[in-house]
């Protein structure tokens, strides 16, 4: 697909907050700064909601799912149309779109354009899809009944989005709460929240009734919580780190309102030694890679088989040390910033951990130029499972690489962490494949590949990387009530 040059002087539209569709100051009238973390420079002030915007919003949702409001009595046909009208919107507005995932996330445009906003336009119209196909079962109890279940919205919507792939990341939990008939706050991260209120203006442009979404930039303490403790908030969906999910879910608590949540990651990546070495080498440097490294379920630890470690090492050493950083609208940047100061100075401090803890630097290590958050692409050896770098999530351009010698011990090695997220594995040798895939605890594996986000296919994680599934069928049932209607009749036959 061809990439149209990105807007030249990008005009940021929307930087109220989104309430009844309308684009409202917030209460308190304040103001935060959105910078360019490629200048480091500010570049617009968006409103800034707190928790009595949060009761507006929530009031507003509540009233667009009352039983006799147009969006409860319209039809689950209409319903996916609306969703198509906004995925229409979505593809006609795609290149200001991407220029503003690009201009406050810091990630390449062209990603932007052909990854990410392909993904949402997928997303949408997968989940339009859905709406009239949300459906119960007639159940064979016992004596003279007609058993019914109905599948039903679970009414009104938390959705927290993060600040790696903020369009994106909105799309997988909006897609299926309208599909179901669910209404919706939206708080997207106070880094990246300038898609989120652009897409708002598409959701009112279409035809959404008032109240079904809601859009409210802000900071976690204020918004954040007070929307996950909310008694009339019945569903809160999260993903960020490991950290705010475990509090997410305590203030869920409140009135257990169902909970999904995607976090954390230290993902391993497997790389058998009959594997062909420079495919392995490219499919773990997308793996890590890519997006900066600013994904959740990025392979973190690349576990290589002791016979084609030392090969391994020196062209992963070469591959990330040949990497094109700068500015995201040139075509030719392959990585852009970090996200913030905040994410660029845990990097860096990881990284001096990695150092001093013993593991040999083979390339990169520190800044990249004198303005930005840009950090050189990285590359360690010699890393033990015991060193900061291969526990805790980095969530940076920095690749860590392991020696192993036999299945049994790198599959206890690799299950050894907090997370699980994802894995992957390189080899031609399916029994050895299906072995690996079968034992390591993990929600998706991906085999002699890495990055595959399609939207049919549930994404979610094990033990500390999260709880419920998103995407796919699967995310559906998050969104959904399931009620028993028995009917008493004079006779089954």
């Amino acid at each position: 697909m061809t990439v149209p040059p990105p807007i030249k002087d990008l005009q940021i539209k929307y930087t109220k907050l989104f309430i009844n569709n309308q684009f409202v100051d917030g209460v308190n009238r304040k103001t935060f700064p959105v910078i360019d973390p490629s200048t480091e420079q500010e570049f617009a002030r968006v409103a800034e909601a707190d928790e009595a915007d949060v009761e507006l919003a929530v009031q507003a949702a509540s009233a667009a799912f009352k039983r006799d409001a147009p969006w409860r009595r319209m039809d689950a046909s209409q319903r996916g149309y609306l969703i198509n009208k906004l995925a229409d919107a979505v593809e006609r507005n795609r290149v200001e779109l991407a220029c503003l995932e690009a201009k406050d996330n810091g990630k390449p445009y062209n990603i932007a354009y052909l990854a990410d906003l392909h993904l949402v336009i997928s997303c949408l119209r997968y989940y339009a899809g859905w709406a009239d196909k949300i459906q119960g079962k007639v159940v064979p109890v016992d004596g003279d009944f007609l058993t019914y279940t109905r599948h039903e919205p679970v009414g009104v919507c938390a959705q927290i989005i993060p600040w790696n792939f903020p369009l994106l990341m909105m799309a997988w939990k909006i897609g299926p709460a309208l599909a179901t008939g669910c209404t919706t706050v939206v708080k997207p991260a106070e880094q990246t929240p300038l898609s989120a209120l652009f897409l708002a203006s598409l959701v009112a442009e279409v035809g959404f009734p008032p109240g079904v979404l809601n859009v409210l930039p802000g900071f976690g303490p204020t918004v954040g919580k007070p929307l996950a403790c909310h008694k009339r908030v019945d569903k809160v969906a999260f993903t960020g780190s490991t950290e705010v999910g475990k509090l997410i879910q305590g203030y869920a608590a409140a009135n257990m309102k169902k909970v999904t949540l995607e976090c954390g990651g230290k993902s391993p990546i497997i790389v058998l030694k009959d594997a062909d070495l420079d495919k392995a080498v490219d499919i773990c440097h997308l793996g890590l890679f890519f997006n900066h490294g600013q994904c959740c379920i990025a392979a973190s630890r690349t576990y290589v088989e002791a016979p084609i470690y030392d090969a391994f090492v020196a062209k992963a050493k070469a591959k990330a040390a040949a990497m094109k950083l700068g500015d995201p609208f040139d075509p030719a940047t392959q990585q852009g910033p970090q996200v913030d100061k905040e994410q660029f100075d845990k990097i860096l401090s990881l990284i001096e951990s990695g150092k001093s803890e013993g593991a040999k630097l083979e390339t990169g290590g520190g800044r990249f130029g004198e303005k930005g958050f840009f950090v050189e692409p990285t590359v360690f050896s010699g890393v033990k499972d015991d060193m900061r770098i291969s526990r805790e999530e980095i969530f940076g351009p920095v690749q860590q690489i392991l020696k192993f010698d036999s299945l049994d011990e790198v599959i206890d090695r690799a299950n050894d962490s907090t997370y699980g997220l994802g894995a992957g594995i390189i080899s031609e040798d399916h029994s050895r494949v299906i072995y690996l895939s079968n034992n390591l605890r993990a929600g998706t594996v991906y085999v002699n590949c890495y990055n595959v986000f399609d939207i049919r296919a549930p994404f979610g994680g094990y033990k500390m990387s999260g709880v419920g599934r998103e995407l796919g069928e699967y995310a559906l049932d998050n969104y959904l009530e399931v009620k028993t209607v028995y009917n008493k009749i004079d006779s089954k036959y």
